[in-house]
């Protein structure tokens, strides 16, 4: 007789993965419909009783309201709150996130849902009713509400019938699509500018024209004009603005003289980088009968010739900002005001603005002064120059030169005993030949003479906010445009804090005080070792970001209740709205419009964001041109950074940074640790982590993705 075979037990489903695996099915089909046969052939689910589950699953999402019931049995996805307007973020993977004042946290946006949307992009989304993994909303979009830009830059590629413009940027995610009869003259391989013209609702690649050419892939111009055009960033003046700059005069009349005190008998000299051409910021000092010093700051006088509503003042709100690249400035303003008229230049008379402080050997403020000045500078120092004399004792006005270096001192020890953070970091420097060819890269640091500078400026920026700004009476309050800085965020903080404990070090953060005090101590004994810029990065990527507002919430790192910005109104547009601003309210002039200078904060904050971005990139531009002569050859560096693709590390001898991709670390497959700052080997447990030493090997240059690639080197490299 046969044996009965023994049935065996249905494996039991897991009712919470199954809700998981429908929702996700759901997720991907948002405006689809679903019954419970569906759903079983999707998951391979055939018995019957397991379908069954999948009918009380559905029931029971409906009743979370993450579904809803079309007909019977038949359910849709629910999307939470309807619709909601946000704006994108594409990501190096294709998909993207959305920022909505709506909902808090960020809307997750896969690449099949983002509907022809590109970066930084207002659009209209449907939020689904559920999270994914990790809390965080998934959407699509649904309409693209305005496009964040129009133009993007990138090289030709033509083939045959049809070209396109392959962008730059690593956030485009789609080449442009570029008719043969709309490339306007360019050829395979050139640099150019396009403008998206259309993108078909069924079409994989926009449509675009080239609106410029910029020139041949590798030329120096071409090269840096496309980083200034990647940012939106102009690198000229319309022939409008040269000539309204060309019509203002530059005589100084006997008016002017008459209504400005009058520093011209008194010792001045500026303080800049040996190539510079706009000195906006000079020095004087005097002593006084009653043995007190007299120090001036004399800012260059930019509104009395930019006057509100002109071209030359709407182009430069519009800018912001000067925008210093690696071999060039552009500059804010035309030339012919801010290299001419406005520079601070030797030997010749010039309108200026300024903040005078009457200070005793303490460096103590016992009175000051603000108001419209004339002065004569007797000298033009380098850095180098004023450093010479500082170190000396001797030089052209050595006795000046050395007692504002002397109160300097004094200014900046009070401020570290006040809470100060001293965030000074060393600065790549990289030299170029007369083409534009990097020669040389090197880290510079600032010596006495660029804190010199630095501590008069800082003065002057927060007595012309204090005197504004510290009111007895909220009704006296007038808008001002401040340079604010929040505090730091306590997770970062404490983030940062178990990081440094590796290399020894420990921070406190009880108070502000104990914070800035514990902070200052390990970014002095830093100095030197082998972790300093990894440490000194992570620092700053703790702290929040400075910003303009006419809401002042103090500056934390300078640890100042009110600064603004005073002293660069040549290369910085919010420094001529505080002059503006200064000189009503010198003269009694009533509140200025809040609403519109905060608008002009936000733009100004926006605007100085990219052109540093711009600048970064220029740099990373110029190492991956100086190390294309270096492929092969190997140098030892620092984990500056790890991804989930690979770790980033910094060739100690010349600071140019490069990726060694996670497929090039070996066979093992390795997992990233954001807390812990490391990738770590599934099977054989290596870790990489930020601030290791490594030795790497050079291995290929991208110069369209400003990149270096780097191997670990071998025993045998």
């Amino acid at each position: 007789m046969a044996r009965r075979q023994k049935r065996s037990k249905p494996v039991k489903i897991d009712r919470k993965a199954l809700a998981n695996n429908i929702l996700e099915i759901f997720s991907r089909h948002p405006r689809k419909i679903f019954n419970y046969k569906q759903l079983a052939s999707g998951l391979l689910i055939t018995d019957a009783s397991e379908k069954k589950l999948i009918t009380e699953v559905l029931y029971e999402l409906k009743e979370k309201d993450a579904l809803e019931e079309i007909s019977t049995g038949r359910f849709k996805l629910k999307a939470k709150g309807g619709h909601v307007i946000g704006t994108v973020r594409i990501e190096r993977g294709g998909y993207g996130y959305v920022a909505s004042e709506t909902i808090k946290e960020d809307i997750f946006i896969s690449q099949n849902n983002l509907n022809h949307a590109l970066n930084g992009d207002s659009v209209k989304v449907l939020v689904y009713a559920h999270k994914k993994s990790g809390g965080i909303f998934e959407g699509e979009v649904l309409e693209v509400l305005e496009r964040a830009r129009d133009t993007f830059v990138g090289t030709v590629e033509t083939s045959g019938k049809f070209a396109f413009l392959e962008a730059d940027s690593r956030q485009m995610p789609v080449d442009l699509f570029i008719p043969l009869d709309k490339l306007n003259g360019a050829v395979n391989g050139q640099r150019a500018i396009a403008r998206l013209t259309d993108w078909p609702k069924r079409a994989k690649n926009p449509f675009g024209e080239i609106i410029e050419i910029l020139g041949n892939q590798g030329d120096n111009e071409a090269e840096m004009h496309a980083i200034l055009a990647e940012f939106g960033l102009p690198y000229k003046f319309s022939e409008d603005v040269e000539e309204e700059a060309a019509r203002i005069s530059d005589r100084i009349t006997q008016t002017d003289y008459k209504s400005r005190r009058d520093f011209r008998d008194v010792p001045t000299f500026t303080i800049d980088p040996e190539d510079a051409k706009d000195f906006d910021d000079a020095l004087s000092l005097r002593k006084l009968q009653n043995g007190n010093w007299e120090a001036g700051v004399h800012i260059a006088d930019v509104t009395h010739y930019v006057r509100p509503g002109s071209l030359i003042d709407e182009e430069g709100l519009q800018r912001a900002t000067s925008v210093y690249l690696v071999d060039r400035v552009v500059p804010m303003l035309p030339e012919r005001l801010s290299n001419y008229i406005c520079s601070l230049r030797p030997d010749e008379d010039k309108l200026t603005f300024s903040a005078v402080f009457e200070m005793n050997d303490n460096a103590e403020v016992l009175k000051e002064w603000f108001g419209r000045t004339v002065i004569r500078s007797d000298r033009r120092f380098s850095y180098e120059e004023a450093q010479q004399v500082i170190d000396s004792g001797e030089g052209d006005m050595h006795e000046e030169i050395l007692k504002l270096n002397e109160l300097a001192r004094l200014l900046r020890k009070k401020r570290f005993q006040s809470g100060s953070i001293d965030f000074e970091r060393e600065e790549v420097k990289i030299d170029v030949d007369e083409k534009g060819r990097p020669i040389r890269i090197y880290a510079r640091e600032h010596d006495l003479s660029n804190e010199m500078i630095e501590e008069f400026m800082l003065l002057a920026n927060k007595r012309v906010a204090t005197y504004i700004g510290d009111v007895k009476d909220k009704k006296d309050q007038k808008t001002f445009v401040y340079r604010v800085h929040d505090k730091p965020n306590n997770e970062k903080l404490q983030k940062f804090s178990q990081f440094v404990k590796r290399f020894g070090y420990k921070l406190s953060f009880r108070s502000d005080k104990q914070t800035a005090d514990s902070l200052n101590r390990l970014l002095t004994d830093v100095k030197g070792k082998r972790e300093q810029d990894i440490v000194e990065n992570l620092a700053l990527r703790a702290m929040a970001k400075a910003e303009y507002s006419t809401d002042n919430i103090g500056h934390y790192g300078l640890a100042f209740k009110y600064y603004t910005h005073f002293t660069s109104p040549i290369r910085r547009y919010p420094d001529m709205m505080v002059h503006r601003l200064l000189a009503g309210y010198l003269d009694n002039a009533h509140s200025g419009n809040r609403k519109k200078y905060e608008n002009m904060c936000r733009h100004s904050s926006k605007m100085e964001v990219l052109a540093m971005e711009a600048e970064r990139t220029s740099v990373k531009y110029k190492q991956a041109e100086f190390m294309k002569e270096k492929v092969g050859q190997v140098f030892e560096g620092i984990v500056s950074g790890v991804t989930e693709w690979g770790i980033y590390v910094e060739i100690i001898e010349n600071k140019c940074e490069g990726m060694v991709p996670v497929r090039d670390l070996g066979s093992d497959f390795f997992e990233y640790d954001e807390d812990n700052y490391w990738i770590r080997g599934r099977r054989t447990g290596k870790k990489y982590r930020m601030g290791d030493p490594v030795t790497i090997r050079v291995v290929r240059i991208n110069m369209l993705r400003k990149q270096i690639d780097f191997a670990l080197a071998g025993e045998n490299d």
